[in-house]
């Protein structure tokens, strides 16, 4: 079997929901950690016998995240790697990632999942602003945010990623702007940027239906945006994925693999897996997910074949998400036409209007096209 996909580990524990979030995370059920972690290393352990080879799965990319993983105290943590280690070898992982929040990161930690063999850390800073920072529910201040990254390179980590978002209540073009400048002298090596989307069920998502949200009109939004994107490849960020930047060699390996339509196995409380054209979804709530891993269950409580009018959506719309676009002959390769067979108006009508273009290999989003994303991935929804 060859190692090409992705293992992701779910960690759904959180000292704080942030208001915004609307992930499979839960705060104050910090008791059920113990008896999580076990049925972590359950699941592991069955799916290394059904996927993986002499009872080890051996994955390109793992990928730990949350929650807030960095909230396992030392010996929990001890026992979430030493899972991780018995069931993934290690030795063929090319990157090994863990989401860590300022306010939960301490020297002994970082120690821990340096000698583990963790090469990148994903730090979710959001703001350098406390005033934004306490308005979105976060638990650190800028300060701590700022530690975090200096004591990780301290420790030697020298592939680290943050987290940074717009359009948040209170966030002005003054406070962003001297957010992203303060992250500049970071010299992290990746950054994440996203607009604040109202998601059903959240905490912002409640208070604007009482009208007690405020939030920057439009038109700041997207003055937040013109400057995100214009500044950070002007100091050396390149632009890889709507969402993503990079130094030259730091793009997410893990992340990239969702986008290029190659398989990966989630484990853990909500967690989802997409397997030889195959999905799964694992249950939220962190009891069931319990009692089903210990009564023998494996990977997912929904198993859905995806159908190729649904494949060729995804590829598509994951392509378009990367700056080098999709590629025309891997879409022929898998489904054996040629892309504009299948959508030959929708690309017409797009390049037209200037938010999509093509080369020889590729059809990509340009830099208008990477503004209204949304809009150029709806034409692609193929009608039954």
């Amino acid at each position: 079997m060859d190692n090409n996909f992705g293992v992701y580990v779910h960690i759904p524990f959180c000292k704080q929901k942030c208001f915004y979030c609307d992930f499979p995370s839960f705060a104050g059920r910090e008791r059920f950690i113990d008896s999580y972690l076990a049925a972590l290393g359950r699941e592991l352990e069955l799916a290394a016998e059904k996927y993986g080879e002499q009872g080890r799965l051996k994955p390109a990319t793992v990928y730990v995240g949350g929650g807030t993983p960095s909230l396992l105290d030392l010996k929990q943590m001890e026992k979430l790697f030493l899972a991780i280690n018995k069931y993934i070898d290690l030795a063929l992982v090319d990157e090994f990632t863990i989401e860590a929040n300022p306010g939960t990161l301490g020297s002994d930690k970082l120690g821990l999942v340096k000698e583990i063999g963790v090469n990148r850390l994903s730090i979710g800073v959001q703001s350098l602003n406390d005033n934004c920072l306490k308005k979105i529910g976060r638990i650190h201040t800028a300060q701590e945010a700022v530690e975090s990254v200096r004591l990780a390179q301290e420790k030697g980590f020298d592939n680290i990623s943050i987290d940074l978002m717009y359009g948040l209540p209170g966030q002005t073009m003054e406070t962003l702007k001297a957010s992203v400048e303060k992250a500049l002298t970071l010299d992290v090596q990746h950054i994440s940027i996203y607009g604040l989307q109202l998601e059903e069920g959240t905490v912002f998502s409640r208070q604007q239906e009482m009208g007690k949200l405020q939030l920057p009109d439009d038109e700041q939004v997207e003055m937040m945006y013109d400057y995100i994107t214009e500044v950070l490849p002007l100091n050396g960020y390149t632009r890889y994925e709507i969402s993503n930047y990079a130094l030259p060699g730091f793009e997410s390996k893990h992340n990239c693999l969702y986008w290029q339509d190659v398989s990966y196995l989630g484990f853990g409380a909500g967690a989802h897996s997409y397997w030889q054209g195959s999905r799964y979804e694992n249950p939220a709530d962190i009891e069931r997910y319990i009692g089903r891993i210990s009564s023998g269950e494996i990977l997912g409580c929904m198993e859905e074949q995806v159908g190729e009018k649904e494949h060729m959506e995804e590829f598509c719309f994951l392509g378009l998400r990367m700056t080098s676009g999709i590629n025309k002959e891997k879409f022929k390769e898998v489904f054996n036409k040629d892309i504009h067979e299948v959508f030959g108006e929708p690309i017409r009508e797009m390049k037209d209007k200037d938010l999509l273009e093509e080369t020889s290999t590729s059809l990509r989003l340009t830099k208008l096209g990477m503004k209204y994303g949304n809009v150029v991935f709806g034409e692609f929804i193929l009608e039954n």
